[in-house]
């Protein structure tokens, strides 16, 4: 199930992008999606919720896998050079990069 976000012909269009909410809504369906999480443990995630080193599901590959997915629902590229460990270390930082790349798109 793919959940992409999209404005309808009706919606106001927001300059800066997808509200924060939409996004984050849209972050937690991609790791339930690419994890395999329940939505009781996405649900859960804190800005502080340690992602990288405490999800056990969430390898090397997994990351790649995460990364892409990102890159497909919200529409945005994402360089090698964008990411670094505080963006996969916490769901806040994971959130803050999707915020940024979706308000740039």
């Amino acid at each position: 199930m793919t959940a992409k976000i999209h404005q309808s012909a009706d919606a106001p269009v927001e300059p800066s992008g997808p509200s924060r909410a939409a996004i984050d809504e849209t972050l937690r369906a991609i790791l339930r999606d690419v994890l395999g999480l329940s939505r009781e443990r996405t649900d859960e995630l804190t800005p502080d919720s340690g992602l990288f080193g405490h999800l056990p599901e969430l390898d090397s590959q997994a990351v790649a896998d995460l990364l892409t997915e990102m890159e497909d629902r919200f529409e945005i590229i994402i360089e090698d050079d964008e990411i670094d460990g505080d963006h996969l270390e916490t769901y806040g930082g994971l959130l803050t990069l999707a915020e940024a790349k979706a308000a740039t798109r």
